[in-house]
């Protein structure tokens, strides 16, 4: 595929408007998903750690599917894939409304919409990143402030909605704004001139202003088979022409002279099966040796320990720091905080906060005397801090200033790529940020549940937080000690490296 050079501006920033608002409708009701929390605990009556799943299934199916999204949106296009998951998040809301029991919406709420909100991140991601290549940081780090306005916004708007309609009138209204996301889809115009024709051999000479993607090694592989598979032979000339010619004759003539082929047949067709026998060994062969390839680059990635300290960092960080954004409305309402002391839901406090500490913890990454790994080292420690501190909130106040506190710390998500490529170099970036963000996925999965369950054992939410702050407060250490003696010799180390293959290079679905 061809694509024309990065704008960076004209058209660009109708992209970046579009994608803003299909993040903003997409992950809106996703990531507000607590004050729907609250209304399935009562009309279901399901234990808290059950019920928790469903929104936990949300944010974490989209970055568990990470690879699948890229690809999707790698071989239908953004537009495509945004319509068609415009489609699957407002399909998904609808039937959360008619759902009978916590297993239908597991499958409708948690799967398909979070599957949906997965795939649309990818796309947006992808097509701003055709569109932008200069100030890429910048429309990356707008888009990305959609899903926490969103937060803000349909905390307060479902809340509102509940009172007004209920909760099934709730999902299908908020599903019914989610078909927006087709609209925006429509203007998601792939970065590509509709009036070229592709070249059969294309050149860096002949296209110098262009991005070609495609894999070397694959177009010459593809090349040769080619050649193999219509590689013509005199001996099927010479079966066409008497096939062609004797097709009017009466059949005893069309016996002798079929009869007269068949050695030439056979042999033709012994040749055959050699020749295409040996084309899908050596097919194969090759795809091995490229999957041989990849989980090599994947075990040498694991040898590094600041990135081993990584993943464990991430996966811990999901599990302890995810679960508030989700269930702090019903830590208020376990602490006998009435909905009339809450004048702003602490779901909205957290959203806004989270797009103010993305943009300044960016900002600060952005200087150099700042090391942006001690940084976000330095995120999850306060982040284990805020945690242990939720249980001694006994008032609105405090648990607003908690709920602010922890928003602003999440925004670590906006300095995450910078401490991956920081420590496996720009040219494994993709392949370890995939590997991060399925690790990140698992966390937002099974975070929500096991505070759910310790509150269903003790009936209390203390000993579920003091796990949570244990759980980043380890990740942070274990990443602090592994990054101490090893941080300087980081970059020599993943420069001298093989860089990896692209046939396996994706972006992960959730790059915030």
């Amino acid at each position: 595929m061809v694509f024309q050079k990065p704008p960076d501006g004209g058209w660009g920033w109708v992209i970046v408007l579009v994608s803003f608002f299909t993040q903003f409708l997409c992950y809106g009701s996703p990531l507000a998903v607590g004050v729907l929390y609250l209304e399935w605990l009562d009309t279901f009556g399901e234990g808290k750690g059950k019920t928790a799943w469903v929104g936990s299934l949300a944010g974490g199916v989209g970055l568990l599917a990470s690879p699948i999204c890229s690809s999707c949106v790698s071989a239908f296009g953004a537009r495509l894939v945004t319509i068609f998951s415009g489609f699957m998040v407002a399909g998904g809301l609808m039937m959360s409304s008619f759902a009978p029991n916590i297993y239908f919406l597991l499958c409708s709420y948690g799967i398909i919409v979070g599957l949906g909100c997965g795939l649309l991140y990818t796309a947006t991601v992808t097509i701003t990143c055709q569109y932008f290549d200069k100030r890429r940081g910048l429309a990356l780090g707008l888009i990305s402030t959609g899903s926490s306005v969103g937060l803000f916004i349909y905390a307060a708007l479902q809340r509102e909605l509940i009172e007004l309609y209920g909760l099934d009138g709730c999902l299908l209204i908020v599903g019914a704004l989610s078909l927006n996301i087709l609209a925006c889809g429509s203007l998601m115009r792939p970065l590509q001139s509709s009036g070229s024709t592709l070249p059969d051999k294309p050149s860096v000479e002949k296209s110098p202003d262009q991005y070609l993607i495609y894999n070397e090694k694959e177009k010459n592989v593809y090349e040769e088979n080619i050649k193999i598979l219509e590689k013509p032979t005199n001996e099927e000339k010479n079966v066409n022409k008497i096939s062609c010619t004797d097709c009017k004759q009466d059949a005893l003539t069309i016996r002798n002279k079929l009869s007269s082929v068949t050695p030439r047949e056979k042999d033709t067709y012994k040749k055959k099966v050699a020749e295409r026998t040996y084309f899908c060994k050596q097919l194969a062969k090759k795809k091995w040796h490229l999957y041989l390839d990849y989980w090599e680059e994947t075990l040498s990635l694991f040898k590094n320990k600041v990135f081993s300290s990584l993943f464990i960092a991430i996966f811990l960080f999901d599990i302890g720091g995810f679960p508030p954004s989700m269930l702090m409305e019903d830590i208020a309402r376990s602490s006998n905080i009435s909905e009339e002391e809450c004048i702003i839901p602490l779901i909205s406090i957290i959203g806004i906060m989270t797009a103010i500490g993305k943009l300044v913890l960016g900002i600060l990454a952005d200087f150099v005397w700042i090391n942006t790994l001690y940084l976000y080292v330095l995120t999850l420690i306060m982040t284990a801090v805020a945690l242990v501190l939720i249980p001694f909130a006994q008032s609105y106040i405090t648990l607003a200033i908690l709920s602010g506190i922890l928003g602003f710390l999440t925004g670590n998500w906006s300095i995450f790529p910078y401490v991956t490529t920081k420590t496996v170099g720009i040219e494994k970036l993709t392949h370890a940020y995939g590997i991060l963000m399925f690790f990140a996925g698992l966390g937002n999965s099974l975070g929500p549940p096991i505070v759910g369950w310790f509150y269903d054992w003790t009936e209390s939410y203390d000993i579920a937080f003091y796990f949570s702050g244990l759980c980043v407060l380890f990740g942070g250490l274990l990443l602090l000690v592994a990054a101490l003696p090893c941080w300087n010799n980081t970059d020599s180390s993943s420069k001298s490296e093989k860089p990896l293959p692209n046939i396996y290079s994706y972006k992960g679905a959730s790059l915030v």
